[in-house]
């Protein structure tokens, strides 16, 4: 079966599926972690953010993307552990916006929202630098436009 919309229930699943895979995952990602300083801790600081995400999300039943999205943003924000957890939840923050006020949301328009995430994560950062997690979130958006 193939999912042509998303709405608050499904992204709710993905970012708790999400946080879950990067949480059983996140020594890899630290294992990963050389700039700006290899102090191992990467992996570590966005599974804490994303599950702060994830336990956002589960404090309302509402079936509004936008809704689920802000709440992931927000506890994103609220539990930002580290740079890369800050820069993170920056990602959700742009995700979110760009999902304000809608309910379901096609592949298009949910490809528009990692762009927006992306964009505002770049942002956030005063000297963006390539080989970062900035780096895998463009890679990421520009593969969701093009699957799109």
């Amino acid at each position: 079966m193939s999912v042509t919309k998303v709405n608050g229930l499904l992204l709710r699943k993905m970012v708790i599926a999400g946080a879950n895979e990067l949480n059983e995952n996140k020594q890899l990602v630290d294992a990963l972690n050389v700039f700006p300083v290899p102090d191992g801790d990467t992996g570590t600081n966005m599974s804490l953010t994303v599950l702060a995400a994830a336990k956002e999300t589960q404090k309302s039943d509402s079936l509004s993307i936008g809704e689920i999205a802000k709440l992931a943003a927000g506890g994103a924000l609220r539990g930002a552990r580290g740079n890369s957890g800050v820069i993170t939840s920056q990602l959700f923050r742009g995700f979110a916006k760009a999902l304000e006020g809608l309910d379901e949301v096609g592949v298009e328009e949910l490809a528009r929202a990692a762009h927006k995430g992306m964009q505002t994560a770049y942002k956030a950062v005063m000297k963006p630098k390539e080989g970062t997690i900035l780096t895998v979130a463009r890679a990421c958006a520009e593969s969701a436009e093009k699957a799109a």
